[in-house]
């Protein structure tokens, strides 16, 4: 597959998730890191975003709550380039009823090459980062070929016949 740059904004789109038993890691983690993500544009799910805002007095971009399809509006922000990386404290001992919408959340930010933190570890590695405050520019697919490809059916106005 061919491959396209991606150059990243001076100021970073950041979005933070996490599950209920995780909720508190993230903002621990997000007061002792909240000089450097005042610096950036932050997309946080329902009451993460709400935790941030009221108890760090930093400005959010609040979507839906996970299971209400806040997952899946990361992941449509991630795939219109307007996610620079995640941070998702998820929880991989506790059963989700939104596991499908989490998985799919964490294939977008692969196959769009987006860093994903998914612990405390990485994500003080990813804010720590030099490329955090540098000129970066992110390789991402280039699926112009895929996206032009003529596809069998295509164009058809009738229905198709019933065997």
């Amino acid at each position: 597959m061919k491959a396209k740059s991606s150059p990243t904004r001076p100021v970073r789109q950041i979005a933070l998730v996490a599950h209920d038993n995780k909720k508190a890691d993230l903002l621990e983690w997000a007061a002792y890191n909240r000089g450097t993500l005042s610096q950036h544009t932050l997309y946080a799910t329902g009451t993460t975003g709400r935790m941030i805002h009221e108890e760090l007095g930093l400005p959010v971009e609040r979507l839906q709550s996970g299971p209400l399809g806040g997952d899946q509006q990361v992941g449509a922000l991630i795939v219109e380039g307007k996610v620079d990386f995640l941070i998702f404290f998820w929880d991989p001992l506790a059963p989700q009823p939104h596991d499908p919408d989490v998985k799919a959340l964490l294939r977008l930010a692969v196959v769009w090459n987006v860093p994903v933190a998914c612990n405390r570890a990485t994500a003080d590695f990813l804010i720590s980062s030099p490329l955090l405050s540098t000129a970066y520019a992110r390789t991402v697919p280039d699926y112009s070929t895929h996206l032009a490809r003529k596809t069998p059916g295509a164009g058809r106005t009738d229905p198709p016949a019933r065997a």
